[in-house]
């Protein structure tokens, strides 16, 4: 699924309101346990053709133990392949850095897709299974030019309930990880899923959430019970995207206050991503490297 057709302008209301300051703080360094943090891929594959992050897991293997990262979030499609996933767990140990798991898009409010993502999910999650990944971020498709139904949802609800009885027999979490179309109009998407399951995982993209339009402090306040997956990311003032975390206008420090509060215990993942056109100063690990620094330094993490 291509993120950049995403990108939206943001709502520098809602940035203003997220970067204020203006909720409860505590020291960051009062956090007690150690969280897994990871990395995503996706500003390697944004690069590729196809999105397809296959031909460089090396240098992201690399990249990454090399930023002081605890593990991997993959994009789907090299676990798609018996001869990548033998190259993961070669890289796994070669480089002493976990493959956390992977994230995966479809139309899954289309019931004629229900076999075919079925199938298709279930083989990426036997070959991730073999290699140690243990969470699976799910994002449910669009319909181009509407809003979904009832129908749409109870469609969408029915395969989700299916992909998590797969999970759970692989000892995998599914987390329903956002982009911005879930949580517009709204959150009209987002809200037709909890109302049919209401107990699935969320894992939400803070930085999305402002880009559509929702509070990530209220959002975190209020599903903190549900989320057992986070994707952090920084922006500008002006809505844009910096080169790495700590660049931005985002306060991490209470980011981290708010997941104190909420008792988030589970596992907390960078997503690196660049402006179209932009032009990167520096080499991606090096970018990744003072991101992992930043969190450090303000959430103690």
């Amino acid at each position: 699924m291509n993120r950049r057709n995403f990108i939206q302008t943001a709502s520098l209301t809602a940035s203003a309101l997220w970067l204020s300051g203006n909720l409860y703080s505590e020291s960051a360094g009062k956090t007690k346990k150690k969280l897994f943090v990871g990395a995503h891929v996706w500003v390697y594959a944004a690069s590729q053709p196809g999105y397809d992050v296959s031909p460089i897991l090396d240098q992201i293997f690399s990249d990454m133990a090399y930023a002081g990262f605890d593990g991997v979030e993959l994009m789907e499609k090299p676990l798609r392949s018996a001869d990548y996933t033998k190259q993961i767990k070669e890289l796994i140990e070669k480089h002493k850095i976990k493959l956390l798991g992977t994230s995966f898009g479809d139309d899954m409010w289309d019931k004629n897709k229900y076999n075919q993502i079925v199938e298709d999910v279930d083989l990426i999650l036997t070959n991730m299974a073999s290699v140690g990944g243990r969470t699976f971020g799910v994002s449910v498709g669009k319909p181009s030019g509407r809003k979904k139904t009832e129908e749409d949802f109870d469609n969408q609800a029915s395969l989700l309930k299916k992909l998590i009885s797969i999970c759970e027999k692989k000892g995998i979490v599914l987390n329903l990880h956002n982009h911005t179309y879930e949580v517009e109009n709204n959150m009209h998407d987002l809200k037709g899923t909890l109302k049919r399951i209401p107990g699935i995982g969320l894992g939400p993209d803070l930085n999305w959430l402002l880009r559509g339009g929702v509070d990530p402090v209220a959002f975190l306040k209020e599903y903190g019970n549900k989320i057992v997956f986070l994707h952090l990311r920084d922006q500008l003032s002006n809505g844009k995207w910096p080169e790495s975390l700590g660049e931005g206008d985002v306060d991490f420090s209470k980011i981290a206050s708010v997941l104190k509060d909420i008792d988030f215990k589970s596992d907390v993942v960078i997503e690196l991503a660049h402006e179209s056109g932009f032009s990167p100063t520096r080499p991606l690990r090096e970018s990744l490297k003072l991101s992992r620094e930043h969190l450090k330094k303000t959430m103690n993490i």
